[in-house]
């Protein structure tokens, strides 16, 4: 499970968020995700207005060179307010001088460590460069490996040992990103985090939680996945709608009610529809149509997944097949100009489409450059004989001389 300190939908923490009491509410960033026309928007629950980041680069350029040392043991010094010590004290977890790591009190040895698929509790202050703290939490629990916190926290709490309190010094990338936190976090900002290992125990059995318990644990997932989609991580926000998926179909040995049943159903159309339109985002067009008829299986008259499904088949060049599928959304939802616009395009692609296909066969069935060529022959042979003719006289010929050996060996 993940952030037990967090309302489902109370905040889309920052690249890693981690449920505060005291943090700050949604801002503008943090996408009000079910518009009736913005088809490229996500599911949620809440509605408001905010800009559009659809257009967003990944956090995870792979391109990117390795930023310039930021001074990391001086700012390490100012969160933790401990002595400096030489560079041989930190850890490079990744090699490339953006992730950090110092323990401050060793813990209780390496067997101790926490594995990936545990939900971990741990102390946690961060601050930034300047020495300011952002976030406090005695007690933050999330799923280790399930990206539900700032990815700093998630690669290197399972390098810490039980009971380990370690400095973390983390460039944006692991942290808040290009965007930052509005408004304590600035873009870019570069993070002190001071971790203590309180506990790691294996998550729960999903076969026994109760109805209420997966549904909250499949949003907190799904929501999740809503702020990598809005970070334009698409990767990581369809690991968090898989992870939600994989929570909701999960056999259970406990009897839910109606109304759970509903509810679960709800949010698993959620989770597919968010997932078609981060699929379409990395042009896996296979995967999303996928996602979509899943949608459709359930709900066969559902705006969003047919709207998405139509995109893709154009997408494919499917055309013929794209423009009945809108058409159909069109006709749920006469007054929508997403809609509108989608259908116009293709329709005229399609129009487009047929004539390259009508100048095709033609040059394929004949070229009329070149009808006039027989004539020329006709003028230079006048006495040839049109095939067509000569086929059949030759025929006629064969017919002939068949018939006069059968009545011969009658005779």
């Amino acid at each position: 499970m993940a952030a037990r300190g967090e309302e489902p939908g109370s905040r889309s923490p920052g690249r890693a968020g981690t449920g505060t009491g005291t943090e700050p509410a949604p801002t503008a960033r943090c996408a009000q995700l079910d518009t009736a026309e913005d088809f490229e928007v996500l599911e949620e629950e809440e509605e408001e207005e905010e800009e559009d980041l659809s257009e967003l680069p990944p956090l995870e350029d792979v391109g990117r060179p390795p930023a310039p040392p930021r001074g990391d043991t001086r700012a390490a010094e100012q969160g933790a307010g401990a002595a400096a010590d030489g560079p041989q004290d930190w850890v490079d977890v990744l090699g490339s001088g953006l992730l950090k790591k110092k323990t401050l009190v060793p813990g209780q040895g390496v067997d101790t460590r926490p594995r990936k698929g545990q939900d971990v509790t741990i102390r946690l202050k961060a601050t930034l460069e300047d020495g300011s703290v952002v976030e406090e939490n005695p007690a933050l629990t999330f799923t280790l490996g399930d990206c539900d916190v700032l990815q700093a926290l998630d690669l290197c709490v399972q390098l810490l040992e039980m009971g380990e309190t370690a400095l973390i010094v983390s460039d944006a990338k692991y942290c808040y990103g290009t965007q930052g936190r509005s408004p304590d976090v600035p873009p870019n900002a570069a993070l002190t985090l001071e971790v203590e290992l309180l506990a790691a125990r294996d998550a729960p059995d999903l076969e026994l939680l109760s109805g209420k318990e997966k549904i909250e644990l499949a949003n907190r997932k799904r929501e999740r996945g809503n702020f990598f989609y809005q970070q334009a991580d698409y990767v990581l926000a369809i690991n968090s709608y898989d992870i939600a998926l994989k929570v909701i179909g999960s056999s259970s040995k406990v009897d839910f009610s109606p109304d759970e049943e509903a509810e679960l159903l709800d949010v698993k159309v959620k989770c597919l529809n968010n997932l078609a339109a981060s699929q379409l985002k990395l042009d896996h067009y296979e995967a999303a149509l996928k996602s979509c008829n899943l949608v459709l299986e359930h709900q066969p008259g559902n705006i969003k997944a047919l709207f998405r499904k139509g995109k893709v088949l154009a997408q494919q060049g499917e055309y013929r097949e794209a423009i009945p599928i809108l058409k159909a959304a069109l006709k749920l939802e006469p007054s929508n100009k997403t809609i509108h616009a989608e259908l116009s395009k293709l329709v005229k692609k399609h129009a487009d489409q047929k004539n390259v296909e009508t100048e095709m066969y033609r040059k394929m069935l004949g070229n009329p450059s070149a009808a006039s060529a027989p004539g020329k022959c006709k003028d230079k042979l006048p006495w040839s004989i049109p095939w067509k003719w000569l086929f059949g006289a030759t025929a006629i010929a064969l017919g002939g001389v068949a018939l006069s050996v059968v009545i011969a060996a009658r005779n």
